[in-house]
């Protein structure tokens, strides 16, 4: 049986949810859980987009936790925290059984 949804879970999925509100963001994320991490440059290859507007959806996904950014030397490597995206999905699961439950009542 799953576990209610709390308040403070509540915010977390709300930040969550508001940071993959953009598909630019959708699509960085995608990509570093295809590499295992990635350094910026890499990331501002394979998007249709300027390097500070790259920077500007990373630093959104940082401020959310899905998203870690480790200095090496003069570049920034970045990965997914995938505890924080387990627990998004964690919680989009019991989001879920709420609504199903509340359907077949």
């Amino acid at each position: 049986m799953h576990q209610p949804i709390k308040p403070l879970d509540e915010t977390f999925l709300a930040d969550i949810c508001k940071a993959l509100s953009h598909p630019a963001r959708i699509r960085i994320l995608k990509h570093l859980l295809a590499e295992e991490g990635c350094i910026c440059g890499r990331i501002v290859e394979i998007m249709p987009l300027a390097q500070s507007t790259v920077s500007q959806h990373l630093k959104i996904l940082k401020e959310t936790g899905l998203v870690r950014g480790e200095v090496d030397g003069p570049k920034t490597c970045y990965c997914v925290d995938r505890k924080k995206l387990a627990k998004f999905n964690g919680l989009m699961e019991n989001l879920l059984a709420d609504t199903d439950a509340q359907e077949v009542a």
